[in-house]
Parts: C-alpha cells; structure tokens; sequence
C-alpha cells in the first residue's frame, strides 16, 4: 500500500515551484543527489556537445576523406536522424527495464561510436559510426533527466533541472569553440575522441553513485507504437533537412512529409486506444505541458536556426578563425550560464508563466537587435545581442522543463524527458531548416542581381551564388578589384539574408511569448492542473493496491 501512504502522508506539493509529487523511495531526495546530478550533468554534456562540435570540423572532413556536400551532409544527420527517431521508444524501455541501466548502456554505446568514428577510413564509414553514436545518445538524453527526476525532493527539483538546462545550452555553444580549439592543435578525429574521456569519467559516476528508479514491474513495451513514432519521426526529421536540396515544394519533400505525418496521426490513434501505451498522450491535454513543450521547441527553432547562420556571418564575412567565432559566441553561454539557476528563483517568485514568457521575448529582442548587423558591426554590438538571446534560453528551459516532467506520471518519466528532447531535436532541425533555407535563398536572389548588375559572367553568377564561401573563393581566383568587388557584394547581400532569417526566429519567438502569456494559466490553475495527473495516478495505485 506505499502508493496510498504517499498520497495520505504527504502534503499538496507546489508544481509550480517543487516540480509535482513526492518519490516514494526517497521522499527527503536522495542522500546523494548533488553528486548524482554532476553525474548527470556529465553525461548529458558528452551527447550536447557532439551536435555541435562536428560543424567546425566539416570543411577537414570534406578535405581528408574526401567528402562530397552529400555525405557532410549525411555525418550531421545520421546522427540527428537515429537520435530523433528512438528519444521516445529509448525513454520508455527505460521506464520498463531500469534508467541506470539505460544510462549506462548508452554511454557504452555512444563512447564506442565516439571512438571508432575518430579513426573511420572513409565517410562511408563516419556515417555509420555516426549513427550507432545516435543510438547511444537516444538512450542517455532522456535518463539523465527522469533519474534527477527522482532523486531531487519537489523542494529541490526546479533548481535541479536549472542546472541540468544550463550544462544543455551551454555545451551547445561551448561545442563550437571545442572544436576549433581541438582542430588547431590536433587531427580531425580529436572532435571524436575528446567524448571518450567525459563518457568515461560519467560510466565510472554513474556505477558508483547513480540508483535505479525505474518503478518495479516491467510492462511490455508497446511495438506497434515504437514503430509508428520512430517511423514517423525519421520521415518528418529528413523531409525537413532535405529539404532546402530538394525544394519545399518538391514531390520528395512532400511525399516524405506526408508519410511522417500520416504515421504520426496513426502513432496518436493506436496511443490512445492501448492498453499499455508507449507514453499516455492525454497529458498533451495540460495546457500547461502543451505550452512548456512548445516553448521549448520554440526556443531550439531560434537557437540552432540563428547560430547556423550567425557563424557563417562571424568566419566568412568578418573572417574569424573557427576557435575565434566560436570564443565569440561565449556571451551566450554565460548569460544563460548565470539566468539558468536563477529562473527556478524567479519561477518560484513570479510563476512559469511570467519567466517562460519574458525569456522568449528576450530570445526574440535578441534575435531582432541581431538582425540589424552591418558588414562592418563591431564585436560588442554583436556580444549584446547574443548575451541577450542566452540571457532570453536561461529563463525559458528550466521552468518549461520543469512543467514538462511535472505533468507526466512518474512511471513514464522516461517517455516524458523523451518528448523533451525530441521537440528539442525538431525544433532545433526545423530552424536550421527554415532559417537556413530562407538566408540562402534570399542571398542567391540578392547577389545574382547585383552581379547581373555588375555585368559579371553567367559561371561566375552561378558559382557565386551557391553559397557565401563559394563567392569568396571565387573572388580570390578572379583576383584585382574585380574579385574584391565579387566578395563584397557577397558579404553584403549574405549579411541582408541573415538579418531577414533572424528577424523571422525574432518574430516567431516574440509570438510565442504572446502565445505564452494568453494560454499558459494562472499560478493557481497551473498548480492544479499539474497535481491531477500525479493525483489520479496515486489513487488508481492505491485502488489496486
């Protein structure tokens, strides 16, 4: 009867400050819980930075292996599209068979992906190791958040969670200029290998401090829908990414879209008739997860889609080094950095609501004082805005999180921090997308007619306008002050694009924060809807007790 004494002894916790109900194996947080959550906090950086860490090391790879745009291609997005399309299944095999075992079973898997993908002969070779990396990485993302789910007291828990957004924002940017530093001093494989001793360091963490709270009982796992989410995640994920190759509008993108989507009505249909559900899809009707889930998607399509560009403005038109565009990116770590712990603080004074919503109209004023750079925009212009974009991620992650794992039932915590990471991983693959799509189309129509303009050969229009560093090699070929001309004209209409896309990810955070403001409820509504699931689940276990 330890479900029916939970919900007797214990009093009415806040969500809205504590993150939902008791754990009934430690109800005062486990004994270790600080130094499980460095564990945690370990483990996570390891996958975090591995989807960045790679972009600097692209044009090395493209060099020594002999890679086309094609296969740089597939080495990002075998990994993102394996990651993506198993965050949910892996979450809940690990609510089924154990976390701990999740989470070491992943480190395992993604240390030797790490390891053999530093040494790959080939790109052939690269993309497969890529993607057993993926598979590793699937199943340590969501562990790491439903174990400190657990182990923290609701008293403790928001400021747990502050911490574990902080280490995922910042490895993000940190990944960067981890790479350029790695690639100045070492061979591309070192982008690799430099996982290997944090997975390590974590693996020997999480074998001497980390507990099993996965709920005793396995369920079987739901086949049908693993399969029909993974099948649909995978389809929606690569339409996305191919689709600045293929068009938009294009037969491929379409048909492949569609397919994705048809699987994932299916996947929502089968949910909610079984019996045993892959993860109970009814929570999505808390608008305070809805909000949170997307506030979060939200936050990732403005982050990867500005960064994607914003890195190429800092390395091709203002000409930094990868170590210095990424060390020049750091005002975004720090910010979020220090906004992070404190947004539990301001949640727990001003509700989710209020800080959910100012960090995204933060993320969105940042974007927008971002889209108004020159060519010739100092670096301090450029650190404010970004420090404000971070400062804008700091608010948001850890009360949307929080809210998240707050309304989904304790015996799918796993299938809950899935779905955080998996509309992290969409939103993040959409805003390259689109924000990437959107600077390179109008960077094609703008400097096409310029050069038109300028009188410059057919090649030299066509070669120029596939991509800011093909107009700049172009220009170095052609030499003179014709070749300088070329580039310049190139800087400036890449520059105008990347405002254009960071004013779209401006607008569409902005929005969001309207959004949040008008949906997400009150203090008091927000507490009740998050207690109810906690509530009626305790009470169907001690009925059945």
């Amino acid at each position: 009867m330890r479900a029916e004494t939970s919900v007797t002894s214990a009093p009415p916790t806040d969500p809205q400050t504590s993150g939902g109900v008791l754990n009934a194996q430690w109800p005062d947080g486990h004994p270790l819980r600080k130094q499980i959550l460095l564990v945690l906090c370990l483990s996570l950086l390891a996958g975090v930075i591995d989807n960045t860490v790679l972009n600097t090391a692209l044009p090395t790879l493209a060099r020594v292996l002999h890679a086309g745009t094609s296969s740089l291609q597939w080495i990002v997005d075998a990994y993102t599209l394996c990651f993506a399309a198993l965050l949910i299944p892996a979450g809940a095999l690990a609510d089924r068979y154990g976390r701990r075992l999740s989470l070491i079973g992943g480190l395992i898997v993604f240390a030797f992906g790490s390891l053999a993908a530093a040494f790959a002969p080939s790109a052939g070779v690269l993309i497969a190791d890529r993607v057993l990396m993926g598979l590793g990485a699937a199943f340590v993302m969501p562990a790491t958040l439903s174990i400190l789910n657990a182990v923290f007291p609701p008293a403790e828990r928001p400021q747990a969670i502050a911490a574990w957004s902080a280490v995922a924002g910042v490895g993000i940017i940190i990944g960067p200029t981890l790479g350029g530093l790695l690639l100045a001093h070492f061979w591309w494989g070192s982008v690799f290998l430099v996982n290997v001793p944090i997975v390590v360091l974590a693996l020997a963490g999480v074998l001497w401090v980390v507990p099993e709270t996965a709920e005793p009982g396995r369920r079987p796992l739901d086949l049908v829908g693993t399969v029909l989410v993974g099948g649909a995640l995978v389809a929606i994920v690569d339409a996305i990414i191919e689709a600045p190759a293929r068009g938009w509008t294009g037969s491929g993108t379409l048909a492949e879209a569609t397919a994705g989507l048809v699987a994932l009505a299916l996947f929502v249909s089968w949910e909610l008739r079984a019996e045993l559900p892959l993860i109970d899809l009814r929570i999505f009707s808390s608008r305070a997860f809805s909000v949170a889930s997307g506030s979060v998607t939200v936050t990732f399509f403005a982050l990867f889609g500005s960064l994607f560009v914003f890195t190429q403005y800092l390395q091709l038109v203002h000409g930094y080094s990868p170590l210095s565009a990424g060390v020049r990116a750091l005002p975004f770590a720090f910010s979020m950095g220090v906004l992070s712990p404190l947004s539990a603080v301001l949640a727990k004074r001003l509700g989710n609501r209020t800080v959910v919503s100012a960090g995204l109209a933060l993320m969105g004023l940042g974007l927008l004082d971002l889209s108004g750079v020159q060519v010739d925009t100092g670096y301090p212009a450029l650190a404010l805005a970004v420090a404000i974009m971070g400062a804008g991620m700091g608010l948001v992650m850890a009360p949307a999180s929080s809210t998240i794992m707050t309304t989904v039932p304790s015996h799918q915590a796993g299938a809950g921090s899935a779905v955080n990471d998996t509309i992290r991983e969409v939103g993040g693959t959409l805003g390259v997308a689109v924000v990437g799509s959107l600077t390179s189309a109008v960077y094609r129509s703008r400097l096409g007619a310029k050069l038109a303009a300028h009188h410059a050969p057919g090649v030299v229009v066509h070669v120029a306008t596939g991509s800011i560093a093909a107009a700049d090699a172009v220009g170095k070929r052609i030499g003179g002050a014709r070749g300088s001309q070329i580039v310049q004209l190139a800087h400036g209409s890449f520059t105008t694009a990347m405002g254009l896309g960071m004013r779209v990810a401006g607008a569409v955070a902005i929005a969001a924060a309207v959004a949040a403001i008008a949906v997400l409820p009150r203090s008091r509504r927000a507490r009740a809807e998050q207690i109810l699931p906690a509530v009626l689940e305790q009470a169907a276990a001690s009925s059945t007790a």
